[in-house]
């Protein structure tokens, strides 16, 4: 799951020419970590769908990385 989501974030900071990241810490905050914009985590939510049938912002706003594993975990 963990390599799952590094896999698409990169995928997501490929295309915005952004340098990638090597390893998802629980911590990171999606926007002032990642610089993640709305776009990018529209990007995400699709992605994320897509990969585990889950959408992490059904309840409300995902802010962490570690909220992301959360969503995941409950839902697999």
């Amino acid at each position: 799951m963990q390599e799952k989501l590094l896999t698409i974030i990169n995928s997501i900071k490929k295309n915005k020419f952004e340098e990638e990241v090597l390893e998802l810490k629980p911590e990171q905050k999606l926007r002032e970590d990642l610089n993640f914009d709305s776009f990018d985590l529209a990007e995400l939510t699709v992605k994320i769908e897509e990969e585990f049938e889950v959408d992490i912002f059904e309840d409300g706003l995902v802010n962490t990385v570690e909220e992301i594993y959360t969503k995941l975990q409950c839902f697999s």
